[in-house]
């Protein structure tokens, strides 16, 4: 068997070799890891995340990613790289685009919050061209815009092993999308995709009709968040019918968009007849008591697949909480529901305070908690949903349980999207 290599020492050599001072940082991050013992066994992420607030932080620039990747393309246990909410340009992706090219042992990238735009996107998205090891990829907040998301339009085209994307929060436009999702259409091996929070200026929903086409061919992603697409009940309604003839998607996110109760009657009716579809997230959009009642009477009486439920903010008042908690007494696959955000009167809140004292609700699966004042009881907000911890992890470190984020524990497609 080969000896280890100290990553620790080799860097410190690198760094000489290269005239670049040490990054006190990474220098930390590889110590660490050199008296890791199970790297062996299953490999490890070197989490050099610039807003870790555990220990003294220097972020990483570009001149300290070409010394990193010139010690990582031969150490066969580092399977991770969580570069995140450093100050990276396309500079750096340069650097990464070579090491992408040249490493066969990285399966997860996270380069989350940096300042790479759109020529440092052209060149990883070429390098993963190659590439045939990277399963995870995480732009998040880069500001690659519509020219670097065709980039990754066409990757997809290509490659055939990237399995989780997340392109949120990137500043991509109407075509991109498109071409996404025509992409997507003949892709086979994406399984979880964010396309949060386009920039679109048209109230047409092409892209959404776009998403819908692709949906009835793609046979093989399983997770898909639309968050902030301006979405309204005409989208949702090509998305419904493109689900009735898809039978692989699991986990569908449509969060902060505005959707109404005539579009969540389709949704409704969708429900009463899928039995692919485990989450369904409709957070932040404005679904009103008659929506939640008709998504109420698909679950009570013809759903049996739905596991989770987020209707947090959508100004929903007792009658459709309750509604929602009656359908929770014959629904036993119902297991998580989120309602914070709502208009909570005393009915609502001795419905959900008895769903969880008889345990029909367990306290981790929701995001309230009862407690009493003079006899009448209230509902307090609890940390917990199906992604509240996405952008960051609290001060005190990772999270070590599911209860923030909800989606991992009940359909683990994604762990870093």
């Amino acid at each position: 068997m080969s000896v280890r290599p100290d990553l620790h020492q080799h860097y410190v050599r690198a760094c000489q070799d290269l005239g670049q001072p040490e990054n006190s940082f990474i220098a930390h991050v590889l110590q660490e890891a050199d008296k890791n013992d199970k790297i062996w066994a299953k490999g490890i992420t070197l989490k050099i995340a610039g807003n870790d607030r555990l220990v003294p932080v220097q972020r990483v620039t570009d001149d300290d990613l070409k010394v990193l990747t010139s010690v990582l393309p031969n150490t066969v246990f580092v399977t991770g790289l969580d570069l995140r909410c450093n100050v990276l340009t396309d500079a750096g992706a340069k650097h990464m685009a070579t090491f992408l090219q040249e490493n066969a042992t990285l399966r997860y990238l996270n380069l989350m919050f940096n300042n790479i735009g759109t020529s440092g996107t052209e060149l990883i998205a070429r390098a993963l061209h190659r590439n045939e090891t990277l399963e995870y990829l995480r732009m998040t907040g880069n500001k690659i815009g519509n020219k670097g998301g065709m980039f990754f339009a066409s990757m997809l085209q290509i490659n055939s092993t990237l399995e989780r994307l997340d392109l949120g929060d990137c500043d991509m436009g109407m075509q991109c999308l498109i071409a996404i999702a025509t992409a997507l259409t003949q892709n086979k091996s994406v399984k979880a995709i964010n396309l949060n929070r386009p920039l679109l200026y048209s109230q047409e929903e092409e892209t959404t009709v776009h998403i819908a086409l692709m949906l009835k061919n793609n046979s093989s992603l399983v997770e898909l968040h639309l968050c902030k697409h301006e979405m309204k009940n005409f989208g949702v309604e090509r998305l419904c019918e493109a689900l009735y003839e898809n039978s692989s998607l699991r986990y569908l996110d449509l969060g902060c968009n505005k959707i109404t109760r005539d579009g969540v009657k389709f949704l409704a009716e969708l429900l009463k007849r899928n039995r692919t579809l485990e989450i369904l997230d409709l957070g932040a959009n404005r679904i009103e008591d008659d929506g939640a009642t008709d998504l109420s009477e698909a679950l009570a009486l013809y759903n049996r697949t739905l596991q989770a439920l987020s209707v947090v903010s959508n100004n929903v008042s007792g009658q459709g909480l309750v509604a929602l908690s009656d359908a929770m007494k014959t629904n036993t696959e119902l297991s998580y529901i989120y309602i914070w955000g709502n208009n909570f009167d005393e009915a609502t809140c001795t419905a959900f305070s008895e769903l969880i004292k008889t345990g029909r609700l367990k306290p981790n699966c929701t995001d309230v908690e009862p407690y009493e004042v003079d006899g009448h009881v209230h509902l307090a907000e609890l940390s917990h949903g199906l992604r509240k911890h996405y952008y960051w992890t609290p001060s005190c470190g990772e999270v070590t349980n599911k209860d923030a984020n909800a989606s991992l524990a009940i359909a683990a497609v994604s762990e870093y999207l």
